[in-house]
């Protein structure tokens, strides 16, 4: 976003906030929006992105169901035939010096042949958290007419149910039914304090090897550092070399994270009222054989994510730290150990409709007190403990608060009926997304941004925050109606 329309902005704050904040949202949108799907940034991630376009899908709905809807479909046909979803579709016309790891390295139509990599379009091998259901089922909301007209959902839903099944089986590492993550990549929170214990096993690859593009854009003291970075290409290249193969079981690197695996319960039951609202289709149309095994899938669902949910718990939680804890699988014992980091990882399962409500309690004060900093010091929740001894408020990952983190913990608040500490968060979110320029990320303390700026999903979830007309029910992301 340029200087001049934030001018413009500052002029109109006091008369229409909302209205110049939609406006400038949709701006940000339009200007990364390709013909079929929408990049984070135009610098420094000029590909599509798997959560990022589910983020983007979640707020692009509230300007054009279509393109929302295509969004997702884009990202959906570069599926792989084992059913993962890989984290970056590569678009041929980028040139491929413009970002690394480039579509040379990973090698998908190569390396990933075995595992049903697409042949007509170039991905990565490694995946991102499972929003994609939740966004899909939220998108058809928006405009249920245009949804049915299109069949949508029914033509999503295959492809939803074969990547909630290759993460729940195929990434069951531990053997207690979580998905585990084989990359810090793949959970998102690329460079967390959570995996520097995990990590630290990992020889980190000859940095003569490879030039890392993301410096052209961004400032070193705000990236990973080059021994991060060369342990993220050599867990890249290993799994590359064993052709993305999961039966041989973890590498030196697999964890199970909280903020994935609450994402993807979120997701199984926003593809249980997916299947749902098909099987009333069905049975409206006279399909009653394949509405009733919709139905069935459904209650099947929503008895998975009760479990999966008890799982979590058992295997997750924290209750002297009072939060969730990430479990290395690969430290010494049989099921590995609990990280001793406080990350913001631990506090998105407040966004489970589940989650018992002494546990929810003691989330809520975890993010109030002095290691997060809710209404305190902190205008927006951190990514790591304000008072870790690796805390940094400009590194990536590792002290900055990031929208999408926040827009999650804003909807488990108000999911769990906190309205006042969600509305001042909403608040918060909204203030900093147009002060900062829509940046990738800001500081916690002052919001003062960094990273790309113009960044796709703080636009989104800024204008989903903004038009959203749902706060006033205790339904969180998905209503009501999930557990009725």
């Amino acid at each position: 976003m340029d200087r001049s329309a934030t001018t413009r902005q500052d002029g109109h704050r006091a008369a229409a906030p909302g209205r110049v904040l939609r406006e400038l949202g949709a701006q940000v949108l339009w200007a990364n929006w390709t013909g079929a799907s929408t990049v984070p940034s135009r610098e420094l991630y000029p590909h599509q992105w798997s959560w990022d376009s589910a983020f983007i899908a979640i707020g692009l709905r509230h300007l054009s169901p279509l393109r929302a809807q295509l969004e997702l479909e884009t990202l959906l046909r570069a599926q792989w035939g084992d059913g993962r979803v890989p984290h970056i579709v590569f678009n041929d016309a980028v040139p491929l010096d413009a970002y690394f790891p480039s579509p040379d390295f990973w090698r998908s139509t190569t390396a990933g042949r075995a595992a049903g990599a697409p042949a007509g379009v170039q991905t990565s091998g490694i995946v991102q958290p499972p929003a994609h259901a939740l966004a899909a089922w939220l998108v058809h909301r928006a405009d249920p007419g245009l949804s049915r007209a299109r069949s949508f959902l029914a033509r999503l839903r295959p492809r939803l149910a074969a990547w909630h099944r290759y993460l729940l089986c195929a990434r069951d590492a531990g053997g207690a039914g979580l998905a585990a993550v084989v990359h810090p990549w793949e959970q998102g929170m690329d460079n967390s304090p959570c995996w520097d214990g995990p990590l630290s096993r990992v020889e980190p690859a000859d940095p003569a090897a490879y030039r890392r593009a993301d410096l052209d854009h961004g400032a070193p003291e705000d990236r990973p550092t080059d021994l991060d970075y060369g342990r993220y290409v050599r867990l890249a290249e290993v799994y590359r070399d064993r052709r993305y193969a999961d039966a041989e079981g973890p590498g030196a690197f697999a964890v199970e994270d909280p903020a994935f695996n609450a994402l993807l319960i979120v997701s199984e039951c926003a593809l249980a009222l997916i299947e749902r609202e098909l099987a009333a289709d069905d049975a409206e149309s006279g399909d009653s054989a394949e509405s009733a095994a919709l139905a069935e899938s459904a209650a099947e669902r929503r008895e998975r994510a009760d479990a999966l949910t008890k799982t979590l718990v058992d295997r997750l939680w924290d209750p002297r730290r009072g939060l969730f804890l990430c479990r290395d699988l690969c430290a010494p014992g049989r099921d590995g150990e609990l990280v001793p980091e406080r990350g913001v990882t631990g506090l998105i399962p407040l966004v489970l409709p589940g989650l018992d409500r002494d546990i929810t309690a003691t989330l809520v004060r975890t993010a109030c007190g002095p290691h997060f900093g809710l209404e305190g010091p902190a205008r927006l929740v951190p990514s790591y403990d304000l008072t870790g001894p690796a805390f940094d408020p400009r590194r990536y990952w590792r002290g900055p608060a990031w929208f999408n983190t926040n827009w999650l913990l804003e909807k488990g608040l108000r999911l769990h009926g906190d309205h006042p500490r969600a509305d001042g968060l909403r608040d918060a979110l909204l203030e900093a997304a147009v002060t900062s320029g829509f940046a990738e990320y800001v500081d916690p303390y002052t919001a003062r941004g960094s990273g790309a700026r113009g960044f796709g999903w703080t636009a989104a979830l800024a204008l989903d925050l903004l038009l959203d007309d749902s706060r006033s029910g205790r339904g969180g992301l998905l209503g009501e109606e999930v557990w009725s």
